[in-house]
């Protein structure tokens, strides 16, 4: 894929790639964080989330952390590197709304956690069951 060859080519270190379809964001990173005994540290403010998407979350009353993320690509690798490979992928024109989101920490429960817009911090656990919208 194009858009991995790019990443790829900047010669900078990938330690993971990530379809985050099933599941979403917020279920891709809470394995990738058990799988590797790592936590996760996000901001909320830095993850791409186009408007009508969230606005339909807060209607339907679904996170949009939770949603399939059809044709998204999750990439996590060193700090060193970062710049360049969203450089890179920003470049392509399938990975210009890239972002650097947040950070991989040292963490022996495995938690995912997210600074919120407001300064808070919320704990991004599995999903669990399906989400269902609210009806009104």
């Amino acid at each position: 894929h194009g858009l991995v060859a790019a990443m790829v080519a900047t010669g900078a270190e990938i330690h993971c790639l990530r379809d985050p379809t099933r599941g979403g964001l917020g279920s891709a990173l809470n394995e990738i964080a058990q799988q590797s005994g790592v936590g996760m540290r996000l901001r909320e403010a830095a993850i791409p989330v186009h408007e009508p998407v969230r606005a339909l979350g807060e209607f339907l009353g679904l996170d949009p952390l939770y949603v399939a993320n059809e044709g998204k690509l999750l990439a996590i690798a060193p700090a060193e590197g970062a710049d360049s490979l969203l450089v890179a992928l920003r470049a392509h024109s399938l990975g210009q709304e890239a972002a650097i989101i947040g950070s991989v920490v040292a963490d022996p429960h495995h938690f995912v956690e997210m600074e919120t817009v407001f300064g808070g911090r919320r704990l991004v656990d599995w999903l669990s069951g399906e989400q269902l919208p609210r009806i009104c």
